[in-house]
């Protein structure tokens, strides 16, 4: 029962674990603009080295990062579980549509842009993938 009382404190006074998804936001919102300012950075420093294709290719490998990441954000939002497996499983379908859809759109841009410049795309995607996961040490104040 002890150790019920440490895991369960962001869910004091709610009615499901859903509750726990407030707090989430300062944490991804902090990361997303994190995110923002990497996927800026690597675009400049791809246009330095590689030009304007390497600018768009780093800022598409950033940009499919985010956008699955706040997918992922989304889908985790929508869960209405009440038990602890039941958080696990959303967290889970989550990551399972962050994955599914960042590999989606890296294939589509690779197909359909033929002037990519691969190495500024992954490093940016890559790097902002890494940021995302940062969110775990980011804190509420």
């Amino acid at each position: 029962m002890r150790q019920l009382r440490y895991t369960a404190a962001a869910f004091r006074g709610a009615k499901n674990y859903n509750a726990m998804l407030r707090h989430l936001k300062k944490p991804v919102l902090t990361v997303l603009r994190w995110q923002l300012a990497a996927t800026a950075a690597l675009a400049l420093l791809g246009a330095l080295i590689a030009g304007e294709h390497g600018a768009a290719s780093a800022l598409a490998g950033g940009l499919i990062s985010i956008t699955a990441g706040l997918a992922s954000a989304a889908v985790a939002s929508m869960g209405n579980t009440k038990s602890a497996g039941g958080v696990v499983m959303d967290a889970l379908r989550a990551e399972a549509v962050k994955l599914g859809l960042a590999m989606l759109l890296l294939w589509l841009v690779l197909v359909n842009y033929s002037q990519a410049v691969v190495g500024a795309l992954i490093a940016s995607f890559v790097v902002t993938l890494l940021i995302f996961a940062m969110a775990f040490f980011v804190r509420e104040y």
